[in-house]
């Protein structure tokens, strides 16, 4: 299983919020590219980056610091955030990252998704599906849809989506472990894609729960951390040593 340490972008700087609120935040390190080093040094091969000023504000503000960490070496680095045009998308591949991150605009416009795996491939292009109570959660968690996270995998699976990473935004930065059952529920839907799970991650064992449930479900690729990580619950070097 994949291990995506999670570094959130906030005014150039990396931070964690709870459950997705701008007003609770705690800011972990001034330089993004330190903690890049620091994931890649413990074992990481692949990071998870989001710019919550592009989430909230619907276009990306933090490329200078997307450019500090991709000059870490060795990483292959997913970027979320602020992912609303085509032109957004092309100017983040052409930095040197791996794939980028669809959320907003995937929730009310998959067939524009669907399009844009037929031009950039559907290895460049994931769909991240934020779920709170099984809805779909847009702009930065701001809003929730009335669009089922199930039906939407769904479609966009029918439209050519390989990747999906599903955030139970009810767990994510809790502290308290991961939506084991939504996770479950989400894999079996789309057994096409590769479904990257997100949200609640607390301790090493948690990473153990999913890994087992990816027995039973290996379109379960990975697993995305982040507070468990900066508070010293889990140690990726257990995890990818």
């Amino acid at each position: 299983m994949t291990i995506y340490p999670a570094i959130d972008l906030r005014k150039g700087r990396c931070v964690r919020l709870f459950q997705g609120k701008a007003d609770q935040e705690t800011v972990y390190f001034e330089n993004p590219a330190e903690p890049a080093n620091e994931w890649k040094q413990s074992g990481a091969t692949h990071l998870h980056v989001v710019d919550l000023d592009g989430a909230f504000d619907g276009a990306s503000a933090n490329l200078e610091a997307v450019r500090s960490i991709l000059k870490v070496e060795g990483l292959q680095v997913q970027l979320g955030g602020g992912m609303r045009s085509e032109e957004a998308i092309e100017c983040a591949l052409s930095l040197g990252l791996n794939r980028v991150i669809i959320g907003t605009r995937a929730c009310s416009e998959p067939e524009w998704v669907g399009g844009l795996v037929q031009k950039f491939g559907a290895e460049k292009i994931v769909v991240g599906i934020d779920a709170k109570d099984g809805m779909v959660a847009t702009k930065g968690w701001v809003e929730t849809s009335s669009t089922n996270a199930i039906t939407l995998a769904k479609e966009l699976e029918s439209l050519g989506v390989r990747w999906i990473i599903h955030t139970d935004v009810a767990t994510d930065g809790a502290m308290k472990g991961p939506n084991l059952e939504a996770q479950k529920l989400m894999a079996k839907a789309v057994p096409q894609c590769q479904v990257i799970a997100s949200g609640g991650v607390t301790r090493e064992s948690d990473v153990t729960d999913l890994e087992k449930l990816a027995t039973q479900f290996p379109n379960i690729e990975g697993v995305i951390i982040g507070k468990a990580l900066y508070e010293g619950t889990v140690s990726l070097q257990n995890l990818c040593g």
